[in-house]
Order: C-alpha cells, then sequence, then structure tokens
C-alpha cells in the first residue's frame, strides 16, 4: 500500500521544524545573553525642525517667520551671515531624505510644522493650501516606507504677522492662534499622525528670546543682554505662562475632538540638561535642584501637577504669572507623554551663599545657581569641539530617572540626543565621514538609557538629532550634527560612519525584540 504523504511536503514541513527550533534556540541564546529591554513598538527615528530643513523661502504661498525676518535683517548676529532660505532644501528632497531614513531602517521621523508656511497670517489671513499640500506629501511618503510621522507644532519659529500685531508670546492672543495652529494640523493631519509635541523646549525660547535677548524678537534688559526693550526678570515667565497654557488649550482641544477618533498620543518636548553638585555641601546639592526646577520643571509641574514648583513661587512672588480657576482646569488635560531633548552635562555652584561669575542661572529671579563645566579644572566630561556640549553618558539615565521619579513614570520618547563639531575647513572627506566621536557619544548614551529603561523607565523612543547637519540657529552651517554629511554648494548627502553604526544598533534591538515575541 502507498503512503498518502507527499515526500516533497514532508521535507518541507521537516525543514520548517528544524529551523523554527533553530530560531527558538539562537533567540534562547541571544536572549540569556543580551537581552534587549526595548518593546516591539519601541520608535527608532531621526529629528529635524523646519527652518533648520525646508528651505523653500516664500515658496508656495509661505509667509516671512520671525527667523527669516531676524536673519535677513541683522545676518550679522548669525556666525557665518547664514540663513534658513534653502537651508538642506528637504521641501524640495523630501523623497531623498525619506530614502536615507528607509536605508537606515528607522521607524519614526520627528520634523516640525512650519507656523508661517500653513498660516502666514496666522487666524487673521487665509489657511495656506500650498503648505497643507507639503505636510501631506511628506506624511504620505513617509507611511508608505513604514515611517512614523512624530510632528512637533511649534519649533521656535513664529510667523512676523502676530509678532508685529500683539507682541508674540508676551499677548495671551498667541494662545488663540496656537490653538487654530493646533487644531488645523489635527483636522488636516491627524488621522495619519499618532504623534503630536505642542512646542519644543519652550523654556529656551522664553529664555534667548526675552532674557538673554539672542533671538527673535531680542528683548532683555541689563545685566542679561543690551536690547533696546524688554524686562528680562519678568518677561520670560510671561511668555512661558503663555505658552503653557497654549499647550493645555490644545490638548484639551485633540481630546475631546480629535483623540479617540485618531488614535493618537500629545506631549511636550523639554531640553533636559542635567545637573551635578559641585560639592557634597547642602548649599550645592539646594541648588542642583534648584537648576531642574528652573529649567523643565518650570514648564512641566504646572502642566502635570497644575502649580508652578513651589520654590519658584517663594523665589519669584508675583514675578510670577498666576494661574486662574479656569486655566487650571485646561493644566487638568495634562499631557500623554514627555519628550526630552538631552545633550549634556553640568556641575552646580549655588549663588545664594557664595560669590559667583556672572552667566547663565546666577541672579535670584534665576534659581541663583552657576553651571560650569569644570570642577578644580577637571571637566565633568569628555570636551568637544562646541563649548557648551561634552560627553557624559551617564547623564542620559540620570536625567531619564530623575524625570520617571518626578513625574510618576510618565511615558518618555528621547526626541532629541546627538553630537555636534565644528565646521572644520580642513578635514578631507573620510575624516567628515569617519566619524568616531559621535558613534562613540550615540553608543554610551543609548547604553545609559537602556539601563534606564531595564530599571523601569517607561522610555518608548529615541530620535538623534539629526538626519542631516542643517542650520543651527544663531550657529548658522558652522556646525554639524548630522547622520549624514551635507555639501552645501551641492546639497549632496552622503552617509557618515555614524548613519551605519545607528542602523546595525536598530537592527540588532528588532532581532532581539523578535526573539521576545
Amino acid at each position: 500500500m502507498k503512503s498518502c504523504t507527499n515526500p516533497k511536503s514532508l521535507f518541507v514541513e521537516i525543514l520548517f521544524i528544524a529551523l523554527s527550533l533553530l530560531i527558538s534556540f539562537s533567540c534562547s541564546l541571544k536572549n540569556s545573553l543580551d537581552p534587549s529591554p526595548l518593546p516591539t513598538n519601541f520608535l527608532f527615528g531621526t529629528a529635524s525642525s523646519a527652518y533648520q530643513y525646508e528651505g523653500a523661502y516664500m515658496s508656495d504661498g509661505k509667509g516671512p517667520s520671525d527667523w527669516d525676518v531676524f536673519t535677513h535683517q541683522t545676518p550679522d548676529k548669525i556666525m557665518d551671515g547664514s540663513n534658513g532660505d534653502v537651508a538642506v532644501d528637504q521641501y524640495n528632497r523630501y523623497l531623498e531624505d525619506i530614502g536615507l531614513m528607509e536605508a537606515m531602517e528607522v521607524n519614526s521621523y520627528r520634523f516640525s510644522v512650519s507656523w508661517a508656511r500653513v498660516l502666514p497670517k496666522g487666524r487673521f489671513g487665509e489657511v495656506n493650501s500650498g503648505g497643507i499640500s507639503y505636510y501631506n506629501r511628506l506624511i504620505d511618503a513617509l507611511l508608505l516606507k513604514g515611517i512614523q510621522p512624530f510632528v512637533t507644532i511649534s519649533h521656535f519659529d513664529l510667523p512676523q504677522e502676530l509678532e508685529d500685531r500683539y507682541g508674540g508670546w508676551l499677548s495671551p492672543e498667541l494662545q488663540e492662534d496656537f490653538i487654530y495652529l493646533a487644531d488645523l494640523c489635527f483636522k488636516s493631519f491627524g488621522d495619519r499622525v499618532k504623534y503630536w509635541a505642542t512646542f519644543n523646549e519652550p523654556d529656551y525660547l522664553a529664555t534667548y528670546s526675552y532674557r538673554q535677548g539672542i533671538a527673535p524678537p531680542f528683548r532683555c534688559s541689563k545685566p542679561f543682554g543690551n536690547c533696546s526693550e524688554g524686562d528680562s526678570e519678568k518677561e520670560p515667565y510671561v511668555a512661558a505662562h503663555n505658552v503653557i497654557l497654549s499647550h493645555a488649550a490644545a490638548v484639551y482641544i485633540y481630546r475631546t475632538k480629535y483623540q479617540v477618533e485618531q488614535g493618537g498620543k500629545i506631549g511636550i518636548v523639554m531640553n533636559c540638561d542635567w545637573f551635578e553638585p559641585i560639592s557634597n555641601s547642602v548649599a550645592d546639592k539646594l541648588a542642583t535642584e534648584r537648576a531642574q526646577t528652573f529649567t523643565h520643571n518650570w514648564i512641566l509641574d504646572p502642566i502635570i501637577f497644575g502649580e508652578y514648583p513651589p520654590i519658584m513661587q517663594k523665589i519669584l512672588g508675583n514675578i510670577l504669572p498666576k494661574f486662574s480657576n479656569k486655566d487650571r482646569e485646561k493644566l487638568k488635560s495634562g499631557l500623554d507623554f514627555i519628550g526630552i531633548n538631552h545633550y549634556t552635562t553640568y556641575y552646580v555652584k549655588d549663588c545664594f551663599y557664595s560669590k559667583c561669575e556672572p552667566g547663565p542661572g546666577v541672579t535670584r529671579t534665576e534659581g541663583s545657581y552657576q553651571q560650569s563645566e569644570t570642577k578644580y579644572g577637571v571637566s565633568i566630561r569628555k570636551p568637544t569641539s562646541i563649548e557648551w556640549q561634552s560627553v557624559y553618558p551617564q547623564g542620559m539615565e540620570k536625567t531619564v530617572t530623575y524625570v520617571k521619579n518626578r513625574y510618576n513614570n510618565t511615558p518618555m520618547f528621547i526626541t532629541e540626543n546627538g553630537y555636534g563639531e565644528s565646521n572644520n575647513r580642513i578635514y578631507t572627506d573620510e575624516q567628515y565621514l569617519d566619524d568616531f566621536n559621535r558613534k562613540n557619544y550615540m553608543a554610551g548614551h543609548l547604553d545609559s538609557l537602556l539601563e534606564a529603561i531595564r530599571k523601569g523607565a517607561d522610555v518608548r523612543g529615541y530620535f538623534v538629532w539629526s538626519l542631516l547637519d542643517n542650520s543651527e540657529w544663531l550657529r548658522g552651517y558652522t556646525v554639524r550634527y548630522g547622520l549624514h554629511h551635507v555639501d552645501y554648494a551641492t546639497l549632496k548627502r552622503t552617509p557618515r560612519l555614524s548613519a551605519r553604526w545607528y542602523k546595525e544598533f536598530i537592527v540588532k534591538h528588532k532581532t532581539e525584540t523578535f526573539c521576545q515575541k
């Protein structure tokens, strides 16, 4: 009697079982030696912003932003006299850039909306269909390659119309304009965008624009800076207050009108440097906590707890704006995640009881602390060619753990982390591309992040700053952060060693999380 079993089918079945056993054994061995703590839906991405990347100045109906006007009228304030008129031309080269992302196997891309591109005159003018069309094309092209859009609604740039009309972030009217922008974004793109950040680094916006007066609209008072008008002790807190309430209103609109149907998440992105006390004294330890408080806690405490930090209220008194009962109702909307931009670490010295040299943080209304890169002449970290940035990987774990503990382990994304190098004109092409320092920086900080996750931190993504070399605000094109080198004469993109390393890291952890399924 003949067998009913097809020999070929039996062979295929045996082969499949053997391969399954081999994969299972390999995964067991891998997980026992080096298990990945990352969830299967972890976002690996790169980050950018509209002004720094898009170019296409005044194209297809775009209006002037405050940064456009600033760089055109006072080019001497930019280190190399440049502007963002062309930047790296992502407006026209987005498909090429998405191809670079696909080659690295990232699954998310963080970018921002140019406010002046979609609403050239804010709520006082028409919606620019050309701008809406561009972001629709970008989002659709990303999704076609399996790359999730992670959208920042406001990343520093503001339509000049709103500054001229009522004074920008010093006016509560800007809350209405931001709500109008956010609602337009949710309505136009929210069916495909699952991650929204309302603002990027509002503490920097308030400090640079309204205390130090080195960014638009250049408001400050002595001794903080030399501006034609402003109040460096009061105005940063007024501007930040309007940002906080704008965030709360946008989150409320998203939760009540869009979130259930669209299924996305909404948060805010903060700059989070790490601070270490320069000594074991009680004064320096308290100063270190004030440094944390007067930077990111300043913004996050009201959003999450409904009030400014108590120490800020005590020190600032009537300088700090008050939340009304109506405001507190808005603040209850909170957020779904906290974005963390982490680059560097500082030592902190107390300035309440000790004499300090002039610098950021030293005055009473800034928190009375002094930040320093060195202790007794020895740096806390490995210096780089960028004076404010050095390499201290432990700062990543410490920062994430601090945010985890203070804010009840609210989900977190590392929305920026990257390594800058000065644009060295004597470098050869090989030196530009073999960026061992950037690779090592990323490796150290990712290892530190993984340790924080192993200890329970709810971190759901990591975004490198940046996909490409780009315009770095006041520094222009004198600093390079890209995983891809950009030849600014031709705009040719070339992957660096760090791009290849990042792909290998992603593939490794994707494999490990696959094994954990």
